[in-house]
């Protein structure tokens, strides 16, 4: 990808699955690379993959839902590797249930991590990218946002909502040279697929009947999602921006 070397990319949601795929290939690329996770041991484990092979990262334990948090984990980063080019907001949670069977707490998590979390981000790095007058942010949604997702009723909220704030900032931010995109990746085969699918029979039969109703007939692996938001990151997407790409093997390739 064109000038993503010695770039500072802050990914949250770095310890696992397509956050830690992201971690490694940016670092292929040269960048530094900051995770941000709440899991420190996962982070730091991505870390020293990165580093052994000689690359550059920093790990960040971080609630990304605490405002105060975020702001300092920033600064932190910025201290050790610079300002911040680019920003992908990766980190999220979900728990498959209908509607009718959740309640407030269980909303206001999904609100936090999915939501809030990410606003909270582009806050905190936004005001320097501004004044710098480049930047970039790749915000991971999910096609639930998009088509809507049985038994992820505030989860596709949230990424509906992701996808409005994304069009809205870039919008604002064009003229500062701040491009903001999204990727919506369709069903990916990682931890949080198989805790919304569950274990057992119930699982195989979703895993199955999707293989079936994607058009390239499997699963999306995390690898299949990191070329996307590292070219909306590198120079190659530079007059691209308030885009929504999905990337789902073909499933949501209507709308």
């Amino acid at each position: 990808m064109k000038n993503l070397k010695d770039k500072v990319v802050v990914i949250t949601g770095g310890s696992g699955g397509i956050g830690a795929a992201l971690c490694k290939r940016f670092a292929e690329e040269g960048a530094k690379v900051a995770i941000i996770d709440l899991n420190e041991a996962g982070a730091r484990s991505v870390q020293e993959e990165i580093t052994g092979a000689g690359g550059t990262a920093s790990a960040h334990a971080v609630d990304i839902s605490d405002y105060e948090l975020v702001v300092g984990a920033i600064s932190d980063i910025e201290q050790r590797h610079g300002p911040v080019d680019v920003l992908v907001n990766n980190a999220g949670w979900d728990h498959a249930a209908r509607f009718l069977d959740t309640d407030p707490p269980l909303w206001d998590k999904l609100i936090s991590i999915n939501l809030k979390g990410p606003i909270n981000l582009h806050h905190a790095v936004l005001k320097g990218m501004a004044e710098r007058g480049r930047g970039r942010i790749v915000n991971v949604a999910s096609d639930a946002g998009r088509v809507g997702s049985s038994g992820e009723s505030v989860y596709s909220a949230c990424k509906g909502g992701i996808i409005a704030f994304t069009k809205t900032i870039a919008r604002e931010f064009a003229r500062k040279q701040i491009n903001v995109n999204v990727v919506c990746p369709g069903p990916t085969d990682t931890a949080l697929f198989r805790d919304f699918a569950g274990e057992g029979e119930s699982g195989e039969k979703l895993r199955k009947a999707l293989e079936r109703a994607i058009p390239f007939g499997r699963l999306g692996q995390p690898g299949d999602v990191v070329g996307a938001i590292c070219f909306l990151a590198s120079d190659d997407a530079a007059f691209i921006t308030g885009q929504v790409l999905s990337v789902s093997g073909g499933l949501t390739m209507a709308g």
